[in-house]
């Protein structure tokens, strides 16, 4: 039974004890989700955090009515209860955090293929899992009793806890960044969306506003013309295509290309059914900058022709490819909304990463499942692309236990600092990851005894402290180096293509010096498509391939370009 409110109560005298009971109640419906993901090591500590923090809103209303504090917070307490079973029955099923891009999944698939999803991955204990919850909270709503404070102190309480949570997440990058509001409401909604409701209100926000940015640029795509006069050497004869796009992986860290530490078991076992290029580079240091380019006839010096020409899945559909796009990158932010109208213009697609964050744990190994689904589709001729998060920061976040194999320092610079061979350590065992992930896709792509062709480049690469100084981690496209653009580029045959396709390539056209941003003149160039505006010159394998500049940097400002070739070591002279 509830005491009524004391005829005097000291301003000083604050029941810290009743305002903990009330804290935990309203954080155990964001809490317990993010304790899961943090004792999974899913994520980061920052989501975790930011529910902590966005947990204290609910204590404004009960302290302003502490009459009324228990049905204020069983009113507040069961909204919060029926949002947090979206984020915790997602975590269930798929031991990942709910996010935007789960909402772009709900509202994408079909009933049938949602049934799918649960079915596959549901099992009965959930269900008394979800109602041990559920009880959990009840019995902590029992132990909410009234906060009496004096009305200023109420007030004042109130007015700190709302200036914490959103004045001064505003005030920082207005006042102090100097950012734009847009800027600065987009850097407080991701404060918020680690805690219920947001995951869901702001999810669904932003969702819709990216849905109408790919839908726009989607029609745009569709009112395209067609390439002119396109032709197919391989025209009805069954055909199994496969790109393969990587994440931030540095050819200087793989054994493939002489790096000391055996970072590519795997595809240095194969090495003779490879054809392995040693001198591609990517134009930016970007992933949607660079796919941009790598995927349409956009290059450096003609950065908007994505915007009027057709893609390469756009040609492939052209040619009579049925096309497919699987994917391990996340699937609806603002900066990836390119990449999923990339994978829009594809027939199928698989989304697989439904993390709110890039930096949270999500292995590549998810992507062989739906590509094995894909290799026994009687569909003579397909078009896949796989688009993986290869080791893309946070690199421990990228491997298994399984793959932790470099812990020392053997093999690594001498210059580098305790910390910096562990980052290294990290990232060579994503590498060796990778390496795992690549080659199973092209021993699968083998077993298969298929007609078959497939490219594996990164789309970009990544210092980790490899350039002169040992003190470059990342990428920065104001102060590039040559390991952020020094990618991984080969191209795997099977022995029916080999066999319908002869031809050598001798040691000059794996040396040549190639940007990816001329790719889809390679790519239509290995499959035997020819067309108007091919130009065999920016094709790595033609004859007619002629070396140009390799620029990076910014295309919106072209007198910034640079040769990437200026920063190369000059050959030694006798």
């Amino acid at each position: 039974m509830l005491s009524a409110r004391p005829a005097t109560v000291p301003s000083q005298a604050i029941d810290w004890s009743g305002l903990g009971w009330m804290y935990l109640f309203f954080w155990y419906f964001s809490g317990i989700t993010q304790l899961l993901l943090q004792f999974t090591g899913f994520v980061n500590f920052f989501p975790f955090g930011q529910a902590a923090f966005m947990s204290l809103l609910w204590l404004v209303p009960p302290l302003l009515f502490p009459r009324r504090t228990r049905t204020i917070a069983a009113l507040i307490g069961v909204v919060l209860w029926f949002f947090s079973l979206f984020s915790l029955g997602f975590f269930c099923i798929y031991k990942q955090e709910f996010s935007q891009s789960v909402i772009f999944i709900i509202f994408e698939s079909n009933q049938a293929e949602a049934s799918e999803y649960v079915a596959q991955y549901f099992v009965w204990w959930m269900l008394p899992a979800l109602m041990a919850y559920s009880a959990g909270a009840a019995w902590l709503w029992t132990r909410i009793r009234p906060v009496w404070l004096a009305r200023r102190q109420a007030a004042a309480l109130s007015a700190l806890i709302l200036a914490f949570l959103f004045v001064f997440p505003l005030f920082k990058p207005l006042v102090i960044k100097g950012s734009s509001l847009e800027k600065a409401r987009e850097e407080l909604e991701e404060n918020m969306e680690p805690a219920v409701p947001w995951q869901m209100l702001i999810g669904y926000s932003q969702y819709r506003q990216q849905l109408r940015n790919m839908q726009s640029l989607l029609e745009g795509n569709a009112r395209i013309p067609p390439l002119a006069n396109l032709q197919d050497s391989t025209a009805g004869l069954p055909a199994t295509l496969v790109l393969v796009l990587g994440e931030s992986t540095n050819r200087q860290h793989m054994s493939l290309y002489g790096y000391p530490r055996p970072t590519t078991p795997q595809l240095d076992g194969m090495r003779d059914q490879l054809l392995v290029f040693e001198q591609v580079y990517a134009p930016r240091p970007f992933t949607i900058e660079v796919l941009q380019q790598v995927l349409t006839f956009a290059d450096q010096e003609n950065p908007d022709l994505y915007l009027t020409r057709p893609s390469l899945m756009n040609i492939m559909k052209q040619a009579g490819y049925q096309s497919y796009w699987i994917t391990n990158q996340q699937t609806m932010t603002k900066r990836n909304t390119m990449l999923t109208t990339f994978s829009r213009q594809t027939d199928k697609q698989y989304y697989l990463n439904f993390s709110r964050s890039q930096n949270s744990r999500q292995y590549d190994e998810v992507v062989l499942e739906p590509f094995q689904e894909i290799l026994r589709d009687p569909e003579p001729r397909k078009f896949i692309v796989v688009h993986l998060l290869g080791t893309h920061a946070k690199y421990e976040y990228r491997y298994p236990s399984a793959y932790a194999r470099f812990s020392g320092r053997e093999g690594l610079p001498e210059a580098l600092s305790s910390k910096q061979v562990a980052v290294s350590n990290d990232y060579d065992n994503a590498v060796l990851y990778n390496d795992f992930v690549v080659s199973s896709l092209i021993r699968m792509l083998a077993a298969a005894r298929l007609n078959a062709l497939l490219v594996y480049f990164s789309d970009h690469g990544e210092d980790v402290y490899d350039s002169p100084g040992h003190q470059v981690l990342g990428r920065s496209e104001g102060k590039p180096t040559l390991p952020m653009y020094a990618i991984p580029f080969i191209v795997w045959n099977s022995e029916q293509w080999r066999a319908a396709h002869p031809r050598t390539y001798p040691r000059e056209v794996l040396d040549r010096r190639y940007s990816t941003s001329h790719f889809i003149h390679t790519w239509s160039d290995l499959v035997g498509l020819r067309f108007d505006d091919f130009d065999a010159s920016k094709s790595l394998i033609s004859r007619d391939f002629k070396e140009r500049a390799l620029l990076v940097g910014s295309p919106a400002q072209p007198g910034s370009l640079i040769d990437l070739r200026s920063m190369m070591p000059r050959p030694a002279t006798r």
